[in-house]
């Protein structure tokens, strides 16, 4: 009988874990499920015939819970940054952060800290997919976001690719604004400076200090224009300091749109690919631990503040009884 990949219970401190094993030791993953979330992803490397980690997730259960950095969490039902909390919907003003004053910084939505169960697995000797699914975003449970929400993440793993998709279905009576994406934190040398980063990417999303996207036209800045945040012609990240989103995506001639993160001494590559919307990019300067030890590649299906943008309000619009998934996922190669 040929052995197939293998699904385990385990735990992160108090939290339980799922480990997804390759039978022939070539692939690891180890998901939370709290927020369904990723803490480690390995494969065996070509460089050392070994596995090697190629996420920089949560150590603990506290760094879990406490989700400083968000690493690898998923972003739903929006992600980075609603400006101060608030935005209007359907004429009605909704507030995310109802009686706080000062400090109304709220991003990444929901559902990196909801309560997720597995649903479903399916094991072959080429691959594990798992399904998990929360029904934790209903109306009072979140203010400011009085939707009815289900969402399904399938992790889909092999030898060198992760796969993820999450979709979500509107469970309530009134159309929902919602839009998601990934925030993993990837490396293949710490610092990260000596990688080499290629973002196939033609425009850059203008901010402000507060990094909310410029108004309307005032927000889309031609790379031709940026030279020094142009990766489409790929280069070493050197001491850039990253933390923006790039828009106008290029696909390859598979039609997958793919942010490629190189070591150019080993020759091993993390391909992040989607076949939609934008990437944020964060080198990780301003991190509590291990600064720009790792890089955030970040597939995400809106620009940030998409929430108060009227272009995004169609995109945004998950109608009663709609499904709407979003796919994207990471493979290792060696050029």
């Amino acid at each position: 009988m040929t052995a197939e990949y293998r699904i385990a219970e385990n735990r992160l401190g108090g939290e339980r874990t799922l480990v997804v094993s390759a039978p022939d030791g070539t692939a690891r993953a180890v998901l939370a499920l709290p927020g369904a979330t990723l803490l480690s992803w390995q494969v065996r490397s070509e460089a050392t015939g070994r596995l090697t980690e190629l996420t920089d997730g949560y150590r603990d259960d506290k760094e879990l819970l406490v989700q400083d950095g968000v690493r690898a969490g998923l972003l739903a039902p929006f992600p980075n940054r609603v400006a101060d909390g608030r935005y209007h919907h359907a004429d009605q003003d909704h507030d995310l952060l109802p009686g706080h004053h000062g400090d109304r910084l709220i991003y990444h939505g929901f559902a990196r800290e909801a309560p997720f169960e597995l649903a479903h697995a399916t094991t072959t000797a080429d691959s594990a997919r798992l399904l998990l699914h929360t029904t934790s975003i209903r109306p009072g449970r979140y203010p400011g976001y009085p939707f009815a929400i289900d969402l399904a993440v399938e992790y889909t793993l092999t030898a060198r690719e992760l796969g993820i998709t999450i979709r979500a279905t509107n469970v309530g009576d009134s159309t929902a604004p919602y839009a998601a994406g990934w925030h993993p934190y990837f490396t293949l040398s710490r610092p990260i400076d000596d990688l080499t980063l290629h973002i196939p990417a033609h425009t850059l999303i203008r901010t402000d200090a507060a990094l909310i996207p410029l108004p309307g036209e005032d927000a889309l800045l031609p790379l031709d224009n940026c030279p020094g945040m142009d990766f489409r012609t790929p280069k070493q990240l050197s001491d850039a300091v990253i933390d923006a989103c790039y828009a106008d995506l290029t696909p390859g001639p598979a039609g997958r749109i793919e942010t490629v993160l190189t070591n150019s001494a080993t020759g091993e590559e993390l391909r992040v690919w989607q076949h939609s919307g934008y990437v944020h990019v964060f080198t990780g300067d301003t991190l509590a631990r291990d600064r720009r030890a790792s890089i955030a590649l970040e597939p995400v299906e809106t620009m940030t503040n998409a929430f108060n943008r009227p272009e995004h309000a169609a995109a945004l619009a998950l109608e009663p009884g709609r499904s709407r998934a979003f796919a994207f996922g990471v493979e290792y190669a060696v050029s």
